[in-house]
């Protein structure tokens, strides 16, 4: 062979050769596996690029990873949304919870809301008592005569009986509007499902308080007329209601007729008014002007302060 004509296992062997890249130099087999960047000790994980064989697959060498946490420990503050574990509320314990579950201040200010909403309907229910007295004021009387057979109508067909139940159903239900209102107004940090079961409750008690305690003004003086009074006295029956009252169900009242206008009228009014509510949160929210939104420690988008409420 002529010194001009190449040698074909030079040329294999060559750097231009086809996959010469994927061929291992000489000698690689007997080199050490570690980076150059290696520690005497031969600890890989010392050299600043790490081993090539940490990098997951799809990943090059140059690429940096995101960094990650084990599971269940909190992740600094500022971290990253991108990074893997990361949680945008972390580093604010006001708002995220210690323990899984229900946050010990979520679970106050339930209590508080029911507890707010119980006195409201035991306010309503004892603003039976003069709701009463008016209805006992402005309903008429039914007249009665003594016979000897006992008290009768004076006339036969008598309309003040029905005029009493209207008297009644008018006065429960205008209160139920203006008790749905009050609520809407003064607990206005308080709106929602809470209002409404006052409203609905503290109707319902008021209406009952209401006809005991109408019905009982000059109950006494009547039952004793009606015992003592020679025939051809007329006197007059204090106010009652017909077209309502409370049946038992072994040991379950369950009230009737217009003893339901009060909740009736306080639940309609209150759902009208969250319906028709400006505020997603039925609560009064600042109305931003379009401006820039002032500094200060309850705005704010450090790390270390607490989130806008």
């Amino acid at each position: 062979m002529s010194p001009d004509t190449p040698d074909p296992e030079r040329v294999a062997d060559g750097p231009g050769a086809p996959g010469a890249a994927a061929r291992p130099p000489a000698g690689a087999e007997n080199a050490p596996t570690g980076d150059t960047g290696s520690s005497p000790t031969g600890d890989a994980g010392s050299s600043p690029t790490g081993d090539t064989d940490s990098f997951p697959p799809g990943r090059s060498p140059g690429e940096s990873e995101p960094p990650g946490w084990p599971g269940g420990l909190p992740v600094p503050a500022g971290t990253p949304v991108t990074a893997p574990g990361a949680d945008p509320l972390a580093g604010y314990p006001g708002v995220v919870g210690a323990v899984p579950g229900v946050p010990a201040t979520t679970r106050r200010a339930g209590g508080r809301a029911a507890a707010i909403a119980l006195g409201a309907a035991l306010l309503l229910t004892v603003l039976g008592a003069p709701l009463g007295l008016l209805w006992a004021l402005v309903a008429p009387g039914t007249p009665v005569r003594m016979t000897a057979e006992g008290a009768v109508y004076a006339t036969p067909q008598p309309e003040q009986p029905i005029a009493a139940d209207g008297w009644f159903s008018l006065l429960g239900l205008g209160f139920g509007v203006l008790a749905a209102i009050t609520l809407w107004v003064v607990l206005r940090r308080r709106r929602g499902p809470a209002g409404l079961v006052a409203g609905t409750l503290g109707g319902l008690g008021a209406a009952v308080v209401a006809w005991q305690v109408g019905r009982r003004i000059g109950l006494g003086t009547f039952q004793r007329l009606l015992d003592t009074a020679p025939p051809g006295t007329d006197f007059t029956k204090p106010a009652d209601l017909r077209a309502g009252g409370i049946d038992w169900y072994g040991p379950l009242p369950v009230p009737h007729g217009n003893l339901l206008l009060a909740a009736f009228g306080a639940a309609v009014t209150y759902t009208l008014l969250a319906g028709w509510s400006r505020w997603p949160s039925l609560r009064p929210e600042p109305q931003w002007d379009g401006g820039w939104a002032p500094g200060g420690p309850g705005i704010s988008s450090e790390p270390g302060d607490q989130p806008a409420r």
